[in-house]
């Protein structure tokens, strides 16, 4: 029996132009593959060079620069706001002092006034006060006067005052008609109830200099009031309640 010859694959038209296709699809998957790979693997060289860790670091270093930077700016903001608000308390503290001893002078002022001891009851010189004038011989006095509150009648009258101390080698005093203006030639008027504070501007000679005042108070009715007062108690400030005999 005679042999068969092999079979023959016939190719077909349409078959040919698929494999065309396929192997030209092949070829393009293989060339972007391998276009690909380079690319990933310039970019992991480049990565890894020591400029571009250089480049990082750089980046990084400068951000964390950026944020200490705004963390002091915040930190000195901070500080400033607290040092406004310590130094505005510190004001605040030191008004509320002056005032709590204003009001404990007050006090101190009224509970004299209102005293019941019947050696306190009449006319007083309470207090006294002198502060110089700047630049010239002129003094400034501040006179407080006062009477017990259960009397409740007002009181009027007239101040004088005389200053003494030492010109030359001579102890001189030198009387309101020398030291007052031409206003107050007479002397200082007062009228109160209760207390009254009294400031006159007198002069002293430039070779003068003062010990003592001599206050004299002399209501419309009833007996003069003189106190002495030593110059340094004058100007402290601190006179509170003068006691004296003529």
């Amino acid at each position: 029996m005679a042999s068969r010859p092999p079979p023959r694959f016939v190719v077909r038209p349409h078959d040919e132009a698929s494999l065309r296709r396929r192997r030209l699809w092949l070829g393009v998957a293989w060339l972007a593959s391998l276009l690909l790979t380079g690319a990933v693997v310039g970019v992991l060289a480049w990565r890894t060079t020591p400029a571009a860790v250089d480049h990082r670091e750089a980046k990084q270093l400068a951000a964390q620069n950026e944020q200490l930077k705004q963390q002091i700016a915040n930190l000195e903001r901070a500080q400033q706001v607290t040092d406004i608000a310590t130094q505005s308390l510190r004001g605040t503290l030191t008004e509320r002092d002056e005032e709590i001893n204003g009001l404990r002078a007050d006090l101190g002022f009224y509970s004299r006034l209102v005293g019941g001891n019947a050696q306190r009851e009449g006319l007083k010189v309470q207090e006294v006060q002198l502060r110089p004038v700047n630049g010239s011989h002129a003094w400034n006095l501040a006179l407080s006067l006062t009477q017990n509150a259960k009397r409740g009648s007002d009181v009027s009258g007239i101040v004088t005052l005389s200053v003494e101390g030492v010109r030359g080698d001579k102890v001189v005093a030198m009387d309101w008609s020398q030291l007052g203006d031409a206003a107050q030639k007479d002397g200082l008027p007062f009228r109160f109830r209760y207390f009254q504070q009294l400031h006159a501007t007198f002069m002293l000679p430039a070779d003068f200099k003062p010990t003592r005042l001599r206050i004299r108070v002399k209501p419309e009715d009833g007996d003069a009031v003189d106190r002495a007062v030593a110059w340094s108690d004058a100007l402290s400030g601190n006179l509170t309640t003068i006691e004296g005999g003529n």
